[in-house]
């Protein structure tokens, strides 16, 4: 029996599918499929398959990839109001009047010397190609009589400020009709922007790192039936793509709570499914600590589920420790992703 959850309809969300293995700046146009930089600005790619543009270091600091090996990188903030952006080609057009839940992490860079709390969004129905290095205003995007477009503000009380852990963004949006493009990015210039300075003789501005962008339908609604759905099979083993933990932890991190809500939604839509939950680790420490670290890490996704409203009766869990790796035990990467949690859907009757 096979479940089917929304479709995300950002194309390559994760930044995983390239053409090039990326070797240098500005890159994010010529190496990254379904994605786009809509101005001048150079906007970057990193993937752990370059030296030069890797993960989890790189130029502007370290940040491992919580959700596979690849992430992006720009300036929403820098002197001279020089701005960056990403452009993401959606899979179908938005549908008038449907509500779509945007989400996506992001992390400052070490060398950052200022953070925001706000991050601007716009909806395109054509795609942008903007001949400027500054913001991209709405002055700027008014230009085009030809394409219509929404803008819209996430703002936060606090500044995003964490260079060790991924921040969730997200907000709603109510479509207003075939916009097909998406851009990410400060779309004001340097004195209207809220920042927060946290180094002094400040000269590399605020730079971010992004990950898994997903745009869905709010609860469920159908935006096309033409479009493909993840599916997941009964009684076989699935891996919580976003849930690892740092070395020696079981705390979830932000990063791991988004995917979370979306299986307990799925579960919470029928009363007959239940999960049961695996734990790992990597291979460093005994068998018995790893053992018992695993099965924390089972429990703290359990107690999530349970806080949300699952009742305990359809979880269940077991920990592995350390024996049953994915990857090597030799490298950071590696060790990263055997620190995961696994789990199977069954049925009960």
């Amino acid at each position: 029996m096979v479940f089917c959850f929304s479709q995300n309809l950002v194309l390559n969300p994760s930044f995983e599918e390239h053409h090039n293995c990326p070797v240098r700046l500005g890159n994010f146009d010529a190496d990254l499929a379904n994605w786009s930089a809509p101005t001048m600005g150079s906007t970057d790619y990193f993937h752990a398959c370059s030296e030069a543009m890797g993960t989890p270091k790189n130029f502007n600091g370290t940040q491992i990839s919580d959700f596979g090996k690849g992430y992006a990188g720009f300036y929403l903030y820098a002197p001279d109001n020089y701005r960056e952006y990403m452009q993401a080609e959606l899979a179908a057009p938005l549908i008038k009047g449907v509500t779509y839940e945007l989400s996506f992490f992001v992390s400052l860079a070490e060398r950052s010397d200022f953070a925001i709390n706000e991050f601007g969004v716009v909806f395109s129905r054509k795609k942008l190609d903007v001949q400027i290095q500054k913001e991209l205003s709405k002055m700027q995007l008014y230009k085009d009589k030809e394409n219509d477009f929404s803008y819209l503000e996430i703002g936060y009380s606090y500044f995003a400020n964490d260079t060790k852990d991924w921040m969730l963004v997200s907000t709603s949006y109510v479509a207003e009709g075939n916009e097909k493009y998406m851009i990410l990015g400060n779309f004001k210039n340097n004195p209207k922007t809220r920042k927060f300075l946290f180094k002094k003789g400040a000269k590399q501005g605020a730079y971010y790192y992004v990950d898994m962008v997903s745009l869905i339908p709010e609860n469920g609604q159908q935006v096309a039936s033409t479009m493909e759905s993840e599916t997941y099979t009964l009684n076989q083993k699935h891996m919580f793509k976003h849930v690892l933990f740092n070395f020696d932890e079981y705390q979830l991190l932000d990063s791991a709570k988004i995917g979370l809500k979306k299986t307990y939604d799925f579960l919470n839509s029928d009363p007959s499914l239940h999960i049961v939950i695996h734990g790992h680790t990597d291979g460093v420490g005994t068998e018995n600590y790893n053992l018992n670290l695993s099965k924390n890490r089972c429990e703290a996704v359990a107690a999530y589920f349970l806080q949300l409203g699952l009742p305990k009766d359809r979880i269940s869990w077991q920990g592995h420790g350390g024996t049953l790796p994915i990857a090597e035990n030799t490298t950071d990467s590696g060790r990263q992703k055997n620190r995961r949690v696994e789990f199977i859907l069954t049925k009960q009757e």
